[in-house]
């Protein structure tokens, strides 16, 4: 009777969990898609403001800007972008491990690492170790706006606009599908004249208002900032919907061994009416003979 006491309180625990779970799947869904279509708005932006400055860059080769200028590398940078929350799979630890062999590869070179974190889960991953956190912020609002990260973005810039670092790197989750989101490491800073590269015969007919270098000077920052917070945009993505995963999956596997438990309970149930039956029958026996 204990065992089958045991069991059904088993297959309540385990149904309660099943509940929050399932609900949990269905938020993040929901956060999932409104997500997507936010990070999917971004990404026409970024892609025309590359275009126009492609265009500048290769139809004016002598201009220059500090996001252009090579440093001898003796410090390098490292922008994460983490979670606040967990229960979203492999997703902080499979990016941290990238970044982990990024930052050992400069540290063969004698070259030192600072570490500028957005999200809970990265600083307490990076806290206990012996890495060199820089400056850090958490997501402290559930729609995170450009104008709520401008001040994380600000603070990483300054280490390198006052050359405390002399390259730039952002990690993240860039966001594929569903199913598939991958850990990217990109040189953010300084920027390469290749992913500028433009058809030099090419010219569009601007007329500037003022300075083509004043303008293109705040493109380049526009341009830095939006990748900051394109980034953070698509990790955004990749968490709800790694989420969204990892809740089907214990939703399912709870349903599997909800199954198991209750086989096992119906069986204890037979066997405990069974023995009540062969008892009652071997009483009986016993009083016939009498």
């Amino acid at each position: 009777m204990s065992e089958i006491k045991e069991v059904r309180n088993k297959i309540k625990c385990i149904t309660n969990t099943q509940k929050i779970t399932k609900a949990m799947e269905m938020v993040s869904i929901s956060k999932m898609k409104k997500a997507e279509v936010k990070m999917n708005s971004g990404r026409p932006y970024l892609k025309t403001i590359k275009e126009i400055i492609n265009n500048f860059i290769s139809n004016n080769t002598r201009y220059q800007h500090v996001y252009l200028e090579q440093r001898a590398v003796k410090k390098i940078g490292i922008i994460i972008i983490s979670t606040d929350r967990g229960l979203c799979g492999s997703l902080n630890i499979s990016l941290f491990k990238k970044i982990i062999q990024l930052i050992n590869i400069y540290k063969n070179k004698n070259v030192t690492s600072s570490l500028f974190i957005l999200g809970s889960k990265g600083v307490s991953y990076f806290k206990s170790s012996i890495y060199d956190i820089t400056y850090y912020e958490k997501i402290i609002t559930k729609n995170y706006t450009f104008f709520d990260c401008l001040n994380f973005i600000h603070s990483s810039l300054e280490y390198y606009n006052t050359q405390k670092i002399d390259k730039l790197f952002l990690s993240y989750n860039q966001f594929k599908n569903t199913l598939v989101y991958i850990p990217v490491i990109m040189q953010l800073l300084p920027l390469s004249k290749e992913i500028f590269k433009g058809n030099k015969n090419s010219h569009w007919d601007y007329i500037y208002e003022s300075n083509s270098g004043i303008l293109l000077d705040t493109l380049l920052n526009d341009y830095i900032e939006s990748q900051i917070y394109q980034s953070i945009l698509e990790n955004c993505t990749c968490e709800q919907a790694s989420r969204m995963i990892s809740m089907k999956q214990a939703t399912d596997n709870s349903e599997d061994l909800i199954k198991k438990l209750r086989i096992l309970y119906n069986k204890a149930r037979q066997d405990n009416i069974t023995q009540e039956l062969t008892e009652i029958i071997s009483g009986a026996n016993a009083v016939s003979l009498y």
